[in-house]
């Protein structure tokens, strides 16, 4: 598999190798040590969701407060998913910024997303299921929601007609909104919850993913 540092720095975009035969194929989702030797910190997995959405559905931007934080390893398992990582981390150099990556069921593409990296996405087809591997189990209480469609962040949605959302999300606070109420993570919290130095920084293989 090839693991690659997104445009959002400690997301990462992680690309399977298949393996076909007569039968049909075979790939790895995820090798533990292959993730922790790029991200420099273990997944350890305590929660395991799935989501099934519509056309035009559109799910966050969610992230989860520190602590006790909550790192996903996202993957559409059935379906076509526009998948997006935002940096809601207060001081970040990358602050706002985000990556697309398209993830498809048959390519098994997955993205890890640790604390302090927003998700979102639009669901392309009907039936897009979306796979979660999480570190953390939910806590009520503990969501941090910011809007999909805040006009700073532009992201890059590909609607074909009415976008559906929650009202939870559609009721959700800009990002500056989100950072001038406290409800987000500092950088600074962020990165010495990964358990990482700086010295992980930039060890990534292939070419870069995202904006």
């Amino acid at each position: 598999m090839r693991i690659t540092e997104m445009a959002v720095p400690d997301a990462y975009l992680i690309e399977p190798d298949h393996v076909v035969d007569a039968r049909g194929t075979f790939h790895e989702t995820i090798r533990h040590s292959a993730l922790g030797d790029i991200a420099g910190h273990d997944l350890v997995v305590r929660q395991v969701n799935h989501s099934v959405s519509s056309r035009n559905t559109v799910r966050g931007i969610h992230g989860t407060a520190l602590p006790p934080g909550q790192a996903k390893l996202v993957t559409c398992v059935r379906g076509v998913a526009l998948d997006i990582a935002v940096d809601l981390r207060v001081g970040s150099p990358t602050f706002g910024r985000y990556a697309v990556a398209r993830q498809e069921a048959e390519a098994g593409t997955a993205v890890y997303l640790p604390d302090g990296i927003g998700h979102a996405f639009q669901a392309l087809t009907d039936d897009t299921c979306m796979s979660y591997l999480c570190s953390q189990e939910y806590l009520p209480g503990t969501m941090i929601v910011v809007d999909a469609f805040d006009p700073a962040l532009a992201l890059p949605w590909e609607l074909t007609g009415p976008v559906i959302r929650s009202d939870k999300d559609t009721a959700a606070p800009t990002l500056a909104e989100a950072a001038a109420a406290g409800l987000l993570p500092g950088y600074e919290e962020c990165v010495a919850s990964y358990g990482k130095s700086g010295a992980w920084r930039g060890r990534v293989t292939g070419p870069s993913a995202g904006r």
